[in-house]
């Protein structure tokens, strides 16, 4: 059973009080991987947002390790809004637990409680955005890196 004072210290639900919180628990779902074990596939579907409760993963993109996340990290997010395919592998590097919440779980949520929805649709546009922002970040430098 996941506790819903596991989820304060994700972004994705700021701005929730603890009762919100708990009332949204029944949507998760949790699952244990394995060191070794993919989470989630480079080209396969994927639906939920997945949330390291404990443990650590890599994400890989043809082969190459972008980024490593622990606890209290969240991935999934991009193809949990576009329903395309998975743009990157997620592997356990030690045993892992998330919690996940799918795409069909936060219809259910929207029409459960409509204000804990635009909340957290409006925390992960944000944690989006963020992310955006940083990759342009990068590129930037990286190119400013490459003229001199």
């Amino acid at each position: 059973m996941i506790e819903a004072g596991a989820f304060k210290n994700y972004s994705l639900f700021g701005g929730l009080m603890p009762e919100e919180l708990e009332s949204i628990v029944p949507y998760f779902r949790s699952a244990s991987f394995a060191a070794g074990e993919a989470v989630i596939r480079e080209g396969e579907p994927n639906d939920r947002v997945h949330f390291i409760l404990d443990g650590r993963v890599q994400v890989t993109r043809s082969g190459v390790l972008l980024v490593e996340l622990g606890e209290g990290d969240t991935f999934g997010e991009m193809e949990f809004l576009d329903v395309m395919p998975a743009a990157a592998t997620v592997s356990a590097i030690v045993p892992t637990t998330v919690a996940a919440v799918s795409n069909c779980a936060l219809h259910e949520i929207s029409k459960a409680d409509m204000r804990i929805f635009a909340i957290i649709v409006m925390n992960l546009a944000r944690d989006l955005s963020r992310r955006l922002r940083r990759m342009d970040e990068l590129m930037a430098d990286r190119r400013a890196g490459a003229g001199s």
